[in-house]
Protein backbone atom coordinates (compact mmCIF):
# COMPACT_ATOMS: atom_id res chain seq x y z
CA UNK A 1 0.00 0.00 0.00
CA UNK A 2 1.03 3.62 -0.87
CA UNK A 3 0.66 6.93 -0.07
CA UNK A 4 1.01 10.42 -1.71
CA UNK A 5 0.55 13.59 -0.45
CA UNK A 6 1.65 16.73 -2.03
CA UNK A 7 3.10 20.24 -1.39
CA UNK A 8 4.24 23.66 -2.21
CA UNK A 9 1.23 24.93 -4.64
CA UNK A 10 -0.18 28.45 -4.06
CA UNK A 11 -0.56 31.38 -5.50
CA UNK A 12 2.04 32.87 -7.69
CA UNK A 13 2.24 36.10 -10.06
CA UNK A 14 2.80 35.16 -14.09
CA UNK A 15 6.83 34.52 -14.27
CA UNK A 16 6.57 33.29 -10.82
CA UNK A 17 8.63 30.06 -9.40
CA UNK A 18 6.90 27.04 -7.60
CA UNK A 19 8.45 23.93 -6.25
CA UNK A 20 6.03 21.22 -5.51
CA UNK A 21 6.94 18.05 -3.30
CA UNK A 22 5.32 14.85 -3.18
CA UNK A 23 6.21 12.40 -0.25
CA UNK A 24 5.50 9.18 -1.14
CA UNK A 25 4.86 6.92 1.82
CA UNK A 26 5.23 2.71 1.50
CA UNK A 27 7.42 0.03 0.44
CA UNK A 28 9.47 -0.29 -3.22
CA UNK A 29 9.59 3.39 -4.44
CA UNK A 30 12.09 2.97 -6.87
CA UNK A 31 10.28 0.53 -8.62
CA UNK A 32 7.92 3.26 -9.18
CA UNK A 33 7.25 5.45 -12.09
CA UNK A 34 6.36 9.09 -10.54
CA UNK A 35 4.31 11.21 -12.37
CA UNK A 36 2.82 14.78 -11.94
CA UNK A 37 -0.68 15.66 -13.98
CA UNK A 38 -3.12 18.30 -13.44
CA UNK A 39 -6.52 19.62 -13.41
CA UNK A 40 -8.24 22.62 -14.38
CA UNK A 41 -11.78 23.54 -13.51
CA UNK A 42 -13.93 22.30 -16.21
CA UNK A 43 -10.41 20.26 -18.31
CA UNK A 44 -9.11 17.25 -18.54
CA UNK A 45 -6.75 16.31 -16.26
CA UNK A 46 -3.54 16.05 -18.38
CA UNK A 47 0.01 14.67 -17.86
CA UNK A 48 2.51 17.07 -17.13
CA UNK A 49 5.81 15.40 -16.48
CA UNK A 50 6.73 11.36 -15.42
CA UNK A 51 10.27 10.43 -14.37
CA UNK A 52 11.11 6.31 -14.09
CA UNK A 53 12.76 4.79 -11.11
CA UNK A 54 15.98 5.02 -13.16
CA UNK A 55 15.46 8.65 -14.00
CA UNK A 56 14.58 8.81 -17.41
CA UNK A 57 12.24 12.02 -17.87
CA UNK A 58 9.20 12.76 -19.58
CA UNK A 59 7.57 16.18 -20.37
CA UNK A 60 4.29 17.63 -21.82
CA UNK A 61 4.80 20.53 -24.59
CA UNK A 62 3.83 22.73 -22.70
CA UNK A 63 5.51 22.84 -19.68
CA UNK A 64 9.13 22.10 -21.72
CA UNK A 65 11.69 23.96 -20.60
CA UNK A 66 9.95 25.41 -17.63
CA UNK A 67 9.07 22.66 -16.07
CA UNK A 68 11.55 19.51 -14.22
CA UNK A 69 10.63 16.85 -12.25
CA UNK A 70 13.05 15.05 -10.43
CA UNK A 71 13.00 12.58 -7.64
CA UNK A 72 14.95 11.46 -4.35
CA UNK A 73 15.18 7.90 -3.90
CA UNK A 74 16.80 8.02 -0.73
CA UNK A 75 14.14 10.39 0.60
CA UNK A 76 11.10 8.34 -1.11
CA UNK A 77 10.41 11.93 -2.92
CA UNK A 78 9.71 13.24 -6.22
CA UNK A 79 9.81 17.20 -7.13
CA UNK A 80 7.95 19.55 -9.92
CA UNK A 81 10.27 22.84 -10.46
CA UNK A 82 7.82 24.86 -12.08
CA UNK A 83 9.31 28.65 -13.69
CA UNK A 84 7.88 31.02 -15.56
CA UNK A 85 4.76 30.18 -15.13
CA UNK A 86 1.48 31.41 -17.12
CA UNK A 87 -2.07 31.71 -15.80
CA UNK A 88 -2.90 28.56 -18.31
CA UNK A 89 -0.77 27.23 -15.54
CA UNK A 90 -3.44 27.20 -12.83
CA UNK A 91 -4.68 23.78 -11.73
CA UNK A 92 -4.89 21.17 -8.90
CA UNK A 93 -1.55 18.86 -9.35
CA UNK A 94 -1.73 15.58 -8.80
CA UNK A 95 1.05 13.47 -7.71
CA UNK A 96 0.96 9.34 -9.61
CA UNK A 97 2.86 6.57 -8.67
CA UNK A 98 2.65 3.53 -10.88
CA UNK A 99 4.21 0.28 -10.87
CA UNK A 100 3.97 -2.56 -13.53
CA UNK A 101 5.46 -5.92 -12.94
CA UNK A 102 6.14 -7.48 -16.07
CA UNK A 103 6.15 -10.91 -15.23
CA UNK A 104 2.52 -11.56 -14.27
CA UNK A 105 1.30 -7.46 -15.90
CA UNK A 106 0.15 -6.71 -12.13
CA UNK A 107 -0.14 -2.89 -12.41
CA UNK A 108 -0.20 -0.36 -9.57
CA UNK A 109 -1.62 3.06 -9.13
CA UNK A 110 -2.00 5.87 -6.73
CA UNK A 111 -2.67 9.43 -6.62
CA UNK A 112 -2.36 12.20 -4.16
CA UNK A 113 -4.62 14.50 -2.78
CA UNK A 114 -3.68 17.60 -4.92
CA UNK A 115 -2.48 21.37 -4.14
CA UNK A 116 -3.81 23.77 -5.86
CA UNK A 117 -1.56 26.02 -8.20
CA UNK A 118 -2.84 29.61 -9.31
CA UNK A 119 -0.99 31.89 -11.25
CA UNK A 120 -2.32 35.03 -10.99
CA UNK A 121 -1.41 38.64 -10.74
Amino acid sequence: QVQLVESGGGLVQPGGSLRLSCAYSGRFFSDYAMGWYRQAPGKQRELVATITGGGSTNYADSVKGRFTISRDNAKNTVYLQMNSLKPEDTAVYHCNAHRVVIVRTQQYDYWGQGTQVTVSS
